[in-house]
């Protein structure tokens, strides 16, 4: 029977539409969720949303926005509202966020102490170039270096990841005089035209010339490559190979470095190069994390040659690992150059390239300038997201509720066949699907988007990545409880298991 409200809602044609929506995906999900826990409570309660309808912004955006900008799911999540670890739909549908905006909100969705910054300076100076002095990047500025060990101490604030690592690239260039430049396969630096070159997977190449001065060294992965296994990583979760190594003691590192040597000695100018580029753990890339040791033995073969190390951070920083504020740390090594964006400005679009004061030098030979890096707002918001990591101990929250989720994620691998590899540190976190674990085939498309379709019809966000879209990505607001987990894990294990009843 049609209750009250439902009957004084039909009289008006657009709140029957809009009834019915919320009604429908109230149903959906009640089945959907049917047999799981509760979701973790919350007592933030979201507006109610007055904007565009669904359809209306699904026809704008196939006539008005860029056809290249892709959607996850079959049916987009259409997100009204973000709070801490969550986000609701525009019919006040709750999600755990387990993806942060593609690894972008560090500290929480609309987290008020970094809204309250962002207020506060909007009140007084929304914009001036740094052609004027203004207070806030230099307060941000001198807040930055203090967190970065060695010399690193010059900050270029930029707006965003992508152009961090091309003016990273480019200063690099200038300072070593060498052109040539080295990365991993597996990687994903950016897609500008100048990166794209940079970017060795294949999925986000274009058919144009893009890899001039470019090369690539074979991916350090314990999982998929040709080295490693159960002794390599610095991860709570090892792979599940056969390793020769004794604990504590990674040999495949080795074998890496020599290939790294191949590409230094046979494609340098005269063995000369400018800048070896790479990720502590690969974010695009799947959450393919390097072996022990690597970078610092690469590290060591690039300078020898002349060159710059360049970390990118732009994924990996600010507190995400757990064990150390810097990924470049969790292998023991001091990079020339660190790029970062993404959880640096918690959503609000900023970067930086942080070098030391000599390589820093090689850009005054000309006229360099950016208008919105160092924006007054800007810098307010990343200087209070660095007061929030400290004050809420986010960092020491990475290590313990991040590897509470990696060790119950590495418990599937004994209940399901498709579950290959589990990685990652901190909320840094992958899960690669396969079809067996003996092949280590990638599973198909369609069998991981109906597995990753199910999660999200029970309410939890997650991301993918790696060459093959096989890999799950787990890197939420570092915000998120160990009572999210013990949810988000249910949810994961009914996907599962959904999936095996499907075969």
């Amino acid at each position: 029977m049609m209750n009250r409200t439902a009957s004084k809602v039909f009289r008006f044609p657009a709140l029957k539409d809009a009834w019915l929506c919320h009604h429908k995906s109230v149903a959906a999900m009640s089945s959907a969720t049917e047999g799981l826990p509760e979701m973790p409570p919350c007592d933030f309660k979201p507006s109610a949303h007055k904007g565009l309808d669904y359809d209306a912004a699904i026809n704008i955006r196939k006539k008005n926005l860029n056809p290249a900008l892709f959607t996850f799911y079959r049916k987009p999540v259409y997100i009204h509202q973000g709070h801490m670890q969550y986000l609701w739909d525009t019919n006040g549908r709750r999600y755990i966020d387990l993806f942060a905006g593609i690894v972008t909100v560090s500290v929480g969705h609309c987290h008020p102490t970094v809204g309250r910054a962002a207020e506060e300076q909007m009140k007084k100076l929304w914009h001036t170039t740094n052609i004027y002095l203004h207070p806030k990047i230099h307060e941000y500025a001198d807040k930055l270096v203090s967190k970065l060990p060695g010399n690193l101490k010059v900050v270029y604030v930029t707006n965003s990841g992508s152009e961090a690592n091309d003016l990273a690239i480019l200063m690099a260039r200038l300072h070593t005089g060498v052109f040539e430049c080295v990365s991993l396969r597996n990687c994903y630096h950016g897609a500008s035209p100048y990166l794209m070159g940079l970017t060795a997977l294949s999925t986000w190449r274009y058919n144009s010339p893009t890899g001039f001065g470019f090369h690539h060294s074979m991916n350090p992965d314990p999982y998929r490559g040709p080295w490693g296994g159960k002794h390599c990583r610095d991860s709570p979760a090892q792979p599940g190979r056969h390793c020769d190594c004794a604990e504590g003691e990674c040999h495949a590192k080795d074998m890496y470095v020599d290939q790294l040597e191949d590409v230094l000695r046979y494609s340098m100018p005269k063995g000369k190069v400018a800048a070896f580029i790479a990720e502590a753990i690969q974010g695009v890339g799947g959450a393919v994390q390097l072996p022990d040791g690597f970078l610092k033995k690469a590290y060591e073969k690039v300078r020898a040659r002349g060159g710059l190390c360049i970390s990118d951070e732009v994924q990996t920083g600010f507190g995400r690992l757990g064990s150390h504020y810097w990924g470049f740390e969790s292998q023991g090594v001091v990079p020339d150059i660190v790029t970062m964006a993404k959880g640096m400005g918690n959503g609000y679009p900023m970067g930086a390239v942080v070098t030391t004061p000599e390589i820093a030098a090689t850009l005054g030979n000309a006229l360099h300038f950016n208008t919105f890096g160092g924006n007054p707002v800007a810098c307010a918001v990343g200087s209070a997201v660095l007061d929030v990591i400290d004050e809420e101990k986010t960092q020491a929250l990475c290590a313990d509720v991040g590897t509470y989720f990696i060790q119950a994620l590495d418990s599937l691998r004994s209940e399901f066949e498709v579950v290959g590899d589990v990685r990652g540190k901190g909320l840094m976190i992958g899960v690669e699907l396969v079809k067996d674990k003996v092949s280590r085939d990638p599973l198909p498309a369609d069998e991981v988007a109906s597995i990753w379709e199910d999660t999200k019809e029970m309410g939890v966000l997650i991301g993918k990545g790696g060459l093959f879209g096989n890999c799950l990505r787990i890197k939420p607001p570092m915000c998120l409880t160990k009572a999210d987990v013990d949810y988000s894990m249910a949810v994961i294990r009914k996907a599962l298991q959904n999936h095996s009843q499907r075969l």
